[in-house]
C-alpha cells in the first residue's frame, strides 16, 4: 500500500508543472535567488545563473504568464499577425525563424495569430488590444492608409510593420525596396534585349504594389520599353489562373518577351504558361522573380532572381518591436533592404 502511495505521489509530482519552488529545491537555492537568476539580475553570479538555467531547461520550466502579468502588468508575449494568404514558398517559416532567433535570448515568447485578409484585418488587432494579450505586435501586408497603425498608435501599443504606410504617422517598420527591385528588373531585361515587358504585381490595396508600380513606370520611361498588360492578374490570383493567362498572353501576335514577378510561387505558374505556349525560357522570353527562399534557380537556372531575406526581416522586426517596448522613438526604428541579385541566373 505504501509503495502504491509513493508511486502515485511520484507520478503526480512528475505531471505537475515545474515552478520556481521546484528549481529552488533541485538547486538548493532560495526562491528569490532562483527568480533573480532567471531574470539575469546583475547581483547574481554567473555560475549560479548557469546552474539555475540548466535545471530550468531540464525540468522544462516556463514562467506562468498569468502570474507574470499580475506582478508586472506585462504578458511577455510578442504577437505576429500573419495573413494565411501570404507567399507559400518559405515566407512564413523564414519570418518566424528570424523573429525567434532574436526573442530566444529574451523573456518574450512569440505567438502567431493567423488571419485572412478577405475578412476584416482589424479583428486580430482589436482582440489583442481588448484582451491585453501581447506587449508588442508585428503586422504585415501594409496599406498606404492602414487603420491598424492608427488604432495601435492611438492606444499606445508597441508595434512594428513589415512594410510602409503613407499616412503621416511615424512608426517602426522594416521593408524591402520593391521600387528598386522592379526598376532594376526592367534594366536587366533591356540589357538582354527585351522590349515588351509585363509586370505581375500585388493587389492594388497594398503599399508594395504602389512601390513596384513606381519602379516599373520609371523603368519604362528611362529605357523606352512597352508594357504588356497582365489584365486582372495579381500575385494573389490562384496559380492555375496565372498559368492559363500566361499561356494566352504568350500566344498573342506580339507576346511579352519579359515578365517581372513579385512572387516566387506565381513565377512557377508564369513559366509553365509560357512554355505551354512554346516560349523557351531564356530564349524567346525572360522571367524575373523575387523569392523568399533560394529555390527558383535550382529548378530553372534560366530565371533572373532576387531573394528577399525574410529571415533577416524577421530579426529586424523583432529587434524593432523590443526597442519600441523599451521606449525608443519610432523614427529610429525604420529600415529598408535593397535587392541583391542572384549569381545563379542566366549568363549574358
Amino acid at each position: 500500500m505504501d509503495e502504491i502511495r509513493k508511486t502515485s505521489t511520484s507520478s503526480a509530482a512528475a505531471n505537475e508543472r515545474p515552478t520556481l519552488k521546484t528549481i529552488a529545491f533541485m538547486t538548493g537555492l532560495g526562491i528569490t535567488t532562483v527568480s533573480r537568476a532567471l531574470k539575469d539580475a546583475p547581483d547574481i553570479g554567473s555560475e549560479t545563473k548557469e546552474r539555475v538555467r540548466l535545471v530550468a531547461r531540464q525540468l522544462g520550466y516556463q514562467p506562468n504568464r498569468a502570474g507574470v502579468r499580475l506582478r508586472t502588468g506585462k504578458t511577455n508575449v510578442i504577437a505576429l499577425v500573419l495573413s494565411i494568404e501570404q507567399e507559400l514558398m518559405g515566407f512564413t517559416s523564414q519570418m518566424v525563424q528570424g523573429i525567434s532567433e532574436v526573442l530566444g535570448g529574451t523573456q518574450y515568447h512569440l505567438v502567431v495569430t493567423p488571419h485572412s485578409f478577405e475578412k476584416d484585418p482589424m479583428v486580430p488587432v482589436r482582440y489583442i488590444l481588448d484582451t491585453g494579450s501581447a506587449d508588442g505586435v508585428i503586422i504585415s501586408r501594409m496599406e498606404p492608409e492602414d487603420p491598424r497603425v492608427r488604432l495601435m498608435t492611438e492606444r499606445n501599443l508597441p508595434f512594428v510593420t513589415h512594410g510602409r504606410t503613407d499616412m503621416g504617422i511615424a512608426h517602426p517598420f522594416h521593408d524591402f525596396d520593391n521600387e528598386a527591385y522592379v526598376y532594376q528588373a526592367v534594366q536587366r531585361l533591356v540589357q538582354r534585349g527585351r522590349r515588351r515587358i509585363a509586370l505581375l504585381a500585388p493587389l492594388s490595396r497594398f503599399s508594395y504594389q504602389i512601390h513596384s508600380r513606381i519602379g516599373f513606370e520609371h523603368g519604362m520611361n528611362d529605357f523606352q520599353v512597352t508594357e504588356v498588360s497582365m489584365g486582372r492578374m495579381t500575385t494573389e490570383t490562384p496559380l492555375e489562373e496565372i498559368r492559363a493567362y500566361a499561356e494566352r498572353l504568350c500566344r498573342l501576335t506580339e507576346p511579352p518577351d519579359g515578365i517581372i514577378s513579385l512572387s516566387g510561387s506565381a513565377s512557377i505558374a508564369l513559366v509553365a504558361g509560357a512554355e505551354a505556349a512554346g516560349r523557351r525560357l531564356g530564349k524567346e522570353i525572360d522571367i524575373v522573380s523575387k523569392q523568399s527562399a533560394e529555390f527558383l534557380n535550382w529548378i530553372r537556372p534560366e530565371m533572373l532572381t532576387v531573394t528577399e531575406d525574410v529571415r533577416h526581416a524577421g530579426r529586424e522586426l523583432a529587434k524593432a518591436v523590443l526597442a519600441r517596448i523599451d521606449g525608443v522613438a519610432p523614427e529610429l526604428l525604420q529600415s529598408i533592404d535593397g535587392p541583391v541579385w542572384s549569381l545563379m541566373g542566366p549568363k549574358d
